[in-house]
């Protein structure tokens, strides 16, 4: 049963989008991930946004540009944690997605990572999902680990090249 949702509008978000599967994969996190447009398919979004609780769903990622409406609605109508992404759009940038999703009216609120921020919206829904599981806890980690090892590692080359540290 998935704990999370990712739902994108367009094909066009996938290589953000899956910015947050590949973490959520990484982790052990069983997810789901839907092309729904709200505004395109209203009929099949709200059945989608209705039923995600009863498929298991904790948390839901949805990513949009532009108006950036996928998120505020499945805010409005899942009782659960949504994270949005707002995409990078050619004609403002990505912050039209950004201030549509962060200006949310008061009573639904969408948590909201970085333009085009996939990957902290998976880190993000695993926190979430961590403060009740201790195995995703566990996880996550040792993701966070290896993401400060990677670092170091990095960081110890520098002098190969050289530069030197101060």
């Amino acid at each position: 049963m998935p704990q999370v949702s990712i739902v994108m509008g367009s094909d066009s978000d996938m290589p953000v989008m899956k910015k947050a599967a590949d973490v959520l994969k990484e982790l052990g996190i069983e997810f789901e991930m839907r092309i729904i447009s709200a505004h395109r398919e209203p009929e099949e979004f709200f059945e989608y946004a209705k039923t995600a609780e009863d498929r298991g769903v904790k948390v839901i990622i949805a990513g949009a540009g532009m108006a950036a409406h996928l998120p505020g609605m499945c805010a409005a109508i899942f009782p659960m944690p949504v994270i949005g992404i707002p995409m990078h759009t050619e004609s403002l940038g990505g912050r039209d997605s950004l201030y549509s999703i962060v200006q949310m009216p008061s009573g639904i609120p969408v948590a909201t990572v970085a333009i085009n921020g996939g990957k902290n919206a998976g880190i993000l829904a695993a926190k979430m999902l961590a403060m009740s599981n201790p195995a995703i806890l566990e996880r996550l980690k040792k993701f966070i680990t290896d993401m400060k090892d990677q670092v170091m590692a990095k960081d110890a080359k520098l002098a190969d090249v050289g530069y030197e540290k101060y």
